[in-house]
């Protein structure tokens, strides 16, 4: 996993908040491609409970500032020919493939993945979970995480639930603390410590989210 480029992610950000201007939760899309360019993120992959949406969109404007490569699973063919209606012109970037996600991902020119993106509404997400746990690193997320009543939360305490949209589970697997992304709620760094803080605009209703550090013993009231 590469170091973290803000440049990647404040330009992929942009990127989507353009392509994104129709969607319904542009926020959630966002922050999505924005994790996943500034870890320079060169195969990602997004499992789809139906058909592809803002969320793939999102590692499409990502992959445009890594130059790496999205693949966009839907479990059947209605939902591939939906899916590329939806994306538009944009699809021609999307590598699709149709089945359960569950099975695709166990194929070898997939074990490469490093980022990885999931709708929760999938009835067995997280069994794809699991499959994700055996030896990989890569960086996932869960979107639609509110929906998410399951073993997904007790991963570890490298699994965050962020307020954004319909709530995003961000889970890290095999990525040392020294290599890791730069998120999360409260984590060591020598004598600092960093949490991810929520801040709603009460005049536009906009979702802003931003990193505080603070010495270790200190805390800093949002």
């Amino acid at each position: 996993m590469a170091c973290w480029s803000a440049e990647n992610a404040t330009k992929a950000y942009l990127s989507t908040l353009k392509m994104g201007q129709k969607a319904k939760e542009p926020n959630v899309a966002e922050f999505i491609s924005a994790l996943a360019a500034g870890n320079n993120a060169q195969m990602m992959i997004v499992a789809c409970a139906n058909v592809a949406d803002s969320t793939t969109l999102a590692l499409i404007a990502a992959a445009n500032q890594t130059g790496g490569q999205v693949i966009c699973i839907v479990p059947n063919h209605k939902d591939l020919i939906a899916s590329k209606h939806v994306l538009g012109i944009a699809s021609h970037q999307v590598q699709f493939m149709v089945g359960k996600a569950q099975e695709v991902l166990m194929l070898d020119q997939y074990e490469a993945a490093d980022f990885l993106l999931i709708d929760c509404n999938i009835k067995n997400h997280e069994e794809i979970l699991k499959t994700i746990q055996e030896g990989r690193n890569v960086n996932v997320v869960g979107y639609n995480g509110f929906s998410c009543k399951g073993s997904w939360l007790s991963c570890g305490s490298k699994t965050q639930l962020l307020p954004i949209g319909e709530g995003l589970l961000v889970t890290r697997f095999g990525i040392s603390e020294n290599n890791s992304p730069r998120y999360g709620t409260s984590r060591s760094m020598g004598k600092i410590k960093s949490r991810w803080v929520v801040k709603v605009d009460k005049c536009t209703g906009e979702e802003h989210v931003f990193r505080v550090r603070f010495p270790h013993g200190k805390v800093i009231q949002a």
